[in-house]
């Protein structure tokens, strides 16, 4: 298990350090410092973080209940290995939530233009040379453009409900994006979404949404042990 370790801190009140341990957790499930199946004590956390087990405990069984962590009463915690199945299931769902989302935006009047598209057309409909090409960046701005043409619709719970299963599989997001290719191909892909959309030509746009996401829910099953070792060596050097 390998961790970086935040600096000592002055008193903290106890429920801001158990949500600073929780965030700071969650954070190394989905860089890769933490891998499905490694395993550690509430002692190694509790001395890493510079705090008590008591706060320590609280935010394992946070994100106990949320599904990344499993514990062991006699072997301490482990990091939940892979759920191929559900992580399918969960694409599913989103797919269905963005499709109806580009209906709806599809739907639209002509001069009605959610301020969150135009934001997204500025980021996304760019020339190359204006493009980013840190892959930690990009699929933190890919899983923004899902989540804010889910917002750009008016329904807030689709929107809590995306959200939601966007967090759970951002791991294999960060994955699909140490790919080299994969930043380029998103910029191109997401422009003809947003153009699509803006034209009001919804099955084209819901035909290429679609597509877009079934690219990603293909990469599920191919991830191994060895893909998340090796994301996780080209993670460390930038940490140091």
């Amino acid at each position: 298990m390998q961790l970086v370790s935040p600096a000592k801190r002055g008193k903290e009140r106890p429920e801001n350090l158990a949500e600073r341990i929780y965030l700071q957790l969650k954070d190394d499930i989905f860089e890769f410092r933490l891998l499905p199946g490694d395993r550690f004590s509430e002692g190694e956390i509790a001395e890493r973080m510079a705090a008590s087990r008591t706060p320590v405990r609280q935010a394992l069984y946070r994100l106990e209940r949320e599904g990344y962590l499993e514990v062991y009463f006699r072997s301490g915690w482990q990091v939940k290995p892979f759920d191929f199945a559900h992580f399918e299931e969960l694409y599913e769902v989103r797919i269905v939530l963005e499709l109806e989302a580009v209906k709806r935006l599809c739907e639209r009047p002509n001069d009605e233009l959610p301020d969150a598209l135009e934001q997204l057309r500025r980021t996304w409909m760019v020339q190359p040379e204006e493009r980013l090409q840190d892959g930690r960046e990009v699929s933190r701005l890919d899983e923004r453009f899902h989540c804010q043409l889910v917002e750009a619709a008016g329904n807030r719970e689709m929107a809590r409900l995306h959200a939601q299963i966007s967090e759970k599989i951002r791991i294999i997001r960060r994955l699909d994006f140490t790919q080299g290719p994969r930043v380029a191909l998103t910029y191109e892909e997401h422009a003809r979404i947003l153009g699509a959309i803006l034209s009001r030509r919804c099955e084209e746009a819901q035909l290429l949404l679609k597509t877009h996401i079934e690219v990603s829910k293909a990469e599920v099953r191919k991830i191994t042990l060895h893909m998340l070792h090796s994301a996780r060596q080209r993670a460390l050097p930038a940490q140091r």
